[in-house]
């Protein structure tokens, strides 16, 4: 699939779902209003960051998709992380704020004077989680069929505004029963899984900034194919690292000594382009070619 394909999916996505967050939080913030939810009123804050949030993937998307160019000869993918980066910042003060709040309320006492909400703020937080969710699963899809760390990001933002919005709801069941102080606790249970969606998106875009290896499967996956190519009689080194969403891969690769260097040349060369042939994720691999030492020789076909 094209760049230009993919980012066309992945803008198309985040537009739907900034449209689906702008109607769905101030459905939720009239509700809240309407229904004296204060935990309804903050999870449709939540919302409307999402909306914020998703502007900033599209940013990215776009900047990530450019060609490499003389100052960027390597491309842009990592721009991608950048975004993701931002977003977990904005997830992160979205989460401190409702937790504050929540913290304060109990602290001073000011959830006694809630007043009972309302079936609205009931109705809206069992509708939010099942929109919320019903997201993540479109917008995750998406991220997997495109394979962008941002948009993987954004489908965690929905599925932690569903989670809380089921504080949300809990909250609302809390005050119509006459425990009020439920809609305080749902605030810091809210902020809790903000908190740590965007720890785990922060986590997850500084290793790929920081040229972590590629994950078990995929590198073992490679390193059956080099081993499969004719000509190749054992790994010498395989390393790998990630550049944004894409793969880097290095490969030393251990021929007969006594090949001519052409022959030498077109093994390595048809590792190089297999591997980028049958590996979606990777952008570029480097093939060097090593002399079989006879005297030193591998049991099996491994590093």
């Amino acid at each position: 699939m094209q760049n230009n394909n993919l980012q066309k999916i992945a803008i198309r996505v985040s537009l739907i779902t900034i449209i689906i967050n702008a109607v769905l939080s101030i459905f939720k913030l009239l509700a809240g209003i309407l229904g004296n939810s204060y935990a309804l009123i903050s999870d449709a804050v939540h919302s409307a960051s999402d909306v914020f949030s998703t502007i900033i993937v599209i940013i990215g998307v776009k900047i990530s998709a450019k060609k490499a160019d003389k100052n960027h000869p390597f491309g842009h993918e990592r721009f991608e992380c950048v975004a993701a980066i931002l977003l977990a910042a904005v997830l992160f003060a979205t989460g401190v704020g409702i937790g504050y709040s929540g913290i304060s309320n109990i602290v001073t006492g000011e959830y006694k004077n809630f007043a009972v909400p309302g079936i609205i703020a009931l109705v809206a937080a069992a509708l939010s989680i099942v929109v919320k969710e019903a997201m993540f699963w479109y917008t995750y899809a998406a991220a997997k069929k495109v394979n962008s760390s941002a948009l993987k990001a954004d489908a965690w933002h929905h599925r932690s505004d569903s989670l809380s919005s089921i504080g949300s709801l809990v909250g609302v069941i809390g005050g119509l029963c006459g425990v009020k102080i439920l809609d305080s606790i749902a605030c810091i249970v809210i902020c809790l899984f903000i908190l740590k969606a965007a720890i785990d998106i922060f986590i997850d875009a500084i290793k790929k900034m920081t040229d972590e290896a590629c994950d078990d499967k995929t590198e073992n996956e490679i390193k059956e194919f080099i081993l499969s190519c004719e000509g190749v009689i054992k790994i010498d080194k395989l390393m790998t690292r990630m550049f944004g969403n894409k793969i880097y891969v290095i490969a030393e690769i251990a021929c007969d000594r006594n090949l001519p260097l052409y022959d030498a040349h077109e093994i390595a060369e048809s590792v190089h382009c297999g591997i980028e042939q049958n590996f979606a994720a990777v952008k570029h691999v480097t093939v060097h070619v090593n002399p079989y030492d006879e005297d030193n020789p591998s049991p099996d076909k491994q590093i």
